[in-house]
């Protein structure tokens, strides 16, 4: 079975992370959610999320893609953790998926994975990184890092994942009973 880390840390996208864990695990991929502290955290619309586990304990075991939510100031308490940092470069250079929403792509942006890629983003979040190939669409995907605009875009991009780790037939399936 696939495996996904989703970090969360406190403000981050409500419904990006929801989505996220709730598609992929309709999907019978294993997520596991985990934040910077251990705590429970409390998303940028002020929805309360119990984590599966700390970072700290996640980052014991592999994984075979990361995807970072989204917010404010989620994205900023993402990028300001080294441990982060450290995680996105190893994911890529292990030849595993690194995916990002909304302004996480400037997380994987800071951490150089974008320089002359595709990739999407909540407007304006990839403006500092002029390297970046900036695109529109919902969902951008380079190789095997995989980037979408927000909150709206947050359906497309979690069935993308499906996808992209349980195949073709599995998203359909998944899509099918979300009576989309």
């Amino acid at each position: 079975m696939a495996s996904v880390l989703l970090p969360l840390a406190q403000g981050s996208e409500d419904l990006e992370a929801i989505t996220l864990l709730n598609i992929l695990r309709r999907a019978g991929i294993e997520v596991v959610s985990a934040s910077l502290d251990g705590l429970a955290i409390r998303g940028s619309r002020g929805t309360v999320i119990t984590p599966d586990t700390s970072l700290d304990a996640a980052l014991k075991r592999d994984f075979d893609m990361v995807v970072l939510p989204g917010g404010q100031p989620g994205t900023r308490n993402l990028k300001a953790d080294k441990r982060i940092i450290q995680l996105v470069q190893d994911m890529a250079a292990a030849g595993h998926y690194v995916c990002a929403i909304c302004a996480a792509p400037s997380i994987l942006a800071s951490a150089g994975l974008l320089n002359g890629k595709r990739a999407t983003c909540f407007p304006e979040a990839l403006n500092d990184y002029p390297k970046v190939l900036l695109q529109t669409q919902a969902v951008v995907e380079d190789g095997k890092i995989i980037t979408s605009r927000g909150p709206g875009t947050a359906m497309d991009f979690a069935l993308t994942l499906v996808e992209r780790l349980a195949g073709k037939a599995q998203r359909d399936i998944v899509e099918a009973a979300l009576v989309r």
